[in-house]
């Protein structure tokens, strides 16, 4: 177990706050714990691709990146509806 696969581990347990703002809080805190939370994930994919040597990773990580940006777009858009 290396440094990049223990930042890995302690960005994903930074998930399970983000997830509870998400859930508890208004709809605007929760766009923004997501936007949050997607770059959480795809941080925690690069790091995983460093720590464990497999770039198979770095692709995920950017695919992850995008749907993250295109999802809270998308997030935002219907949001409009009800504020």
């Amino acid at each position: 177990m290396n440094a990049f696969t223990v930042a890995a581990t302690a960005l994903v347990a930074l998930l399970a706050p983000l997830a509870l703002v998400a859930a508890l809080r208004r709809p605007v805190d929760g766009l923004v714990a997501l936007e949050l939370a997607a770059a959480l994930a795809t941080l925690a994919l690069v790091c995983l691709g460093v720590g464990l040597h497999s770039s198979v990773y770095f692709g995920v990580a950017v695919i992850c990146a995008l749907l993250g940006w295109v999802g809270g777009l998308v997030y935002a858009r219907f949001l409009g509806r009800w504020l």
